[in-house]
């Protein structure tokens, strides 16, 4: 089954943004395009529903023609869905090679996508999320901008995100920084043994070194011809992350969902990137 490059549009600038973007995406990957917009249901009288639906899907058929229009060759699909937001779009996304949404940044996802709800889609999605701004512009994925991922742990800790830049990176024959950040040893961020392996190696950020050269090591074989410049530096993950990313056309982040009393949320690191990185997004779960 081919899954479509799926996105939410509800007709704000950030969504349209994400539409554009998605739409680009689609036709690189040459894959459908699919344009939905999740209304949640309301206490309003027939009338006033009927004439909330006529306006959603004459939105939705200005928008798939926009679409159209700019990428004649593209397929694209749209669709009025009714129901909880988070559900909606969560069903969506299971069906799509990845969700893109509008992302205002600093802040809240907006739309249809307030409070928690932007949040809980990214933690809960079992397919990649990309986050878009609305002033993402072609512009942006000209050459010379990198694509940027992080990578952190053992070598199958951020296997699914550095797949995803990875295939981006040679999709776009865009270059690939891949970002691995440590930390002065404290009894929480390393073990008696991996200190033991650290001597071994020469010091902590040789030891970072080859852990990370180890976790590339399959992805450089499979993608031989996307240049990779890997990137180690001490500092607070986050922080080394979002600096990297300061110029990329796509920052990549895994995701670690935490579940709690008031819903689900994503690990400190990709909440950093998602509400402060200038770039779109792109948000992995774990594979």
């Amino acid at each position: 089954m081919t899954r479509p490059i799926t996105v939410g549009a509800d007709g704000t600038a950030e969504s349209l943004a994400a539409v554009h973007w998605a739409a680009r995406e689609a036709v690189r990957r040459d894959l459908p395009l699919r344009i939905v917009h999740a209304r949640p249901k309301t206490d309003s009288d027939e009338r006033t529903a009927d004439t909330q639906e006529a306006d959603a899907l004459e939105a939705l058929t200005r928008t798939a023609a926009d679409v159209t229009a700019q990428h004649p060759g593209l397929t694209v699909t749209t669709d009025l869905v009714d129901g909880v937001p988070v559900q909606a779009l969560l069903v969506a996304a299971a069906e799509a090679e990845t969700l893109v949404l509008g992302s205002r940044g600093h802040g809240a996802i907006v739309g249809f996508l307030l409070g928690s709800v932007g949040q809980q889609v990214i933690a809960e999605s079992t397919r990649p999320v990309v986050l878009v701004r609305a002033t993402d512009r072609p512009e942006s994925e000209a050459a010379g901008r990198e694509i940027v991922v992080g990578q952190q742990g053992g070598p199958d800790d951020s296997a699914a995100a550095l797949g995803l830049a990875f295939e981006a990176a040679a999709t776009r024959g865009a270059d690939l920084r891949v970002v691995r950040a440590w930390a002065l040893p404290t009894v929480f961020t390393y073990s008696p043994a991996s200190l033991a392996l650290a001597d071994e190696a020469g010091g902590l950020e040789q030891y970072e070194k080859k852990a990370l050269a180890e976790a590339l090591g399959p992805w450089l074989e499979r993608f031989p011809d996307v240049k990779v410049t890997q990137h180690v530096e001490m500092g607070s993950a986050g922080e080394v992350l979002l600096s990297a990313a300061a110029r990329a056309q796509l920052t990549v982040v895994g995701r670690r969902a935490h579940r709690s009393a008031v819903g689900s949320r994503i690990g400190s690191v990709a909440h950093a990137v998602v509400h402060h990185a200038p770039s779109p997004v792109a948000v992995v779960p774990p594979a």
